[in-house]
């Protein structure tokens, strides 16, 4: 049996999908699992040991997306986001089972679908999708093991920068991502101070490509013992937080690409419930999970007690 799981947004999005993926393939150990996903995850996508192949969703090139799925030959599709696009691919594909949530107009295209209204935060984005593989199999096991991201620690960074004996410490401050609350610059720089009082602790700020006006703006800021780095591609990025301690980040893709490798990481969400913690933890272990929302009860005094607890 071959199967497409279908998630073709935001890196985040995806990670939060991975859960969903890993069940789905225990359950049907000998089905291939194909993956649906945007261009900006078909690298990581590729990385994933319980996905077997993986078809890019290009958003502009409707007719190559249906051929691709198509050749597939794919018998069940579950969506764990979908559009009008989308559901089109699908339909015109002529997969026997479409499965997705029962939400906008595009539900018509799907076949099994679940009314699951997200916006009532019941219970975060991995339980919403991981209830989709129900409707494939009602007596399905949705229990799932961390990491769900396995790369070997090649330790690339690290070697280049000579920091065999350092700890490292990622920031992220995300401004230019999806991220829906987040610190001011000068209060991230205030936590790197405490991180730099840990001689065996070493600070890297990272950018993706959508905040390079914050970097040039840190850049005079920061302590000339600090990196910046800027990775060439997601994969490089992947590599370096596998190798870290610790990712201090706004609630976007960094944050859940450190959960999807189950590294110790601090993130800050705005304060109102469809973007807090409860929809959009990481899918690392719990223990590992430090979480803040940003309002006017937050102290930095408390996200500096757990960097010192974690550098400890």
């Amino acid at each position: 049996m071959n199967i497409l799981i279908t998630r073709h947004d935001k890196i985040g999005d995806f990670i939060t999908t991975l859960p969903l993926f890993y069940v789905v393939k225990k359950a049907n150990p000998s089905a291939k699992i194909y993956a649906l996903v945007s261009r900006i995850n078909v690298e990581l996508a590729n990385q994933i040991d319980f996905i077997d192949e993986v078809i890019l969703y290009d958003k502009n090139n409707f007719w190559q997306t249906l051929k691709a799925i198509k050749n597939a030959d794919i018998e069940v599709s579950i969506s764990a986001f979908i559009d009008t696009q989308l559901g089109w691919i699908l339909f015109l594909s002529r997969i026997k089972i479409r499965i997705a949530p029962a939400t906008k107009l595009a539900q018509v295209f799907f076949n099994k679908t679940l009314r699951q209204r997200r916006s009532l935060v019941e219970k975060n984005e991995v339980m919403y999708n991981l209830d989709l593989a129900k409707l494939l199999n009602q007596a399905i096991d949705l229990n799932y093991k961390v990491p769900l991201l396995k790369l070997e620690n090649k330790q690339y960074f690290r070697n280049k920068h000579q920091l065999q004996d350092k700890q490292l410490v990622l920031f992220h401050p995300g401004y230019g991502g999806s991220s829906d609350g987040n610190l001011t610059l000068k209060e991230y720089i205030e936590l790197a101070d405490t991180v730099r009082g840990k001689d065996n602790a070493q600070i890297i700020w990272t950018f993706g490509p959508d905040d390079i006006s914050t970097k040039n703006q840190l850049q005079a800021k920061i302590n000339k013992k600090d990196i910046i780095y800027q990775p060439k591609t997601l994969l490089d990025f992947c590599n370096l937080i596998n190798d870290s301690l610790l990712i201090i980040s706004t609630s976007t893709g960094p944050m859940h690409l450190a959960g999807a490798l189950n590294i110790q990481t601090i993130g800050f969400f705005g304060d109102n419930l469809f973007a807090s913690p409860k929809r959009w933890a990481t899918v690392n272990d719990s223990s590992k999970q430090h979480n803040f929302i940003l309002n006017k009860h937050l102290k930095l005094t408390s996200v500096k007690q757990i960097i010192m607890k974690i550098l400890c």
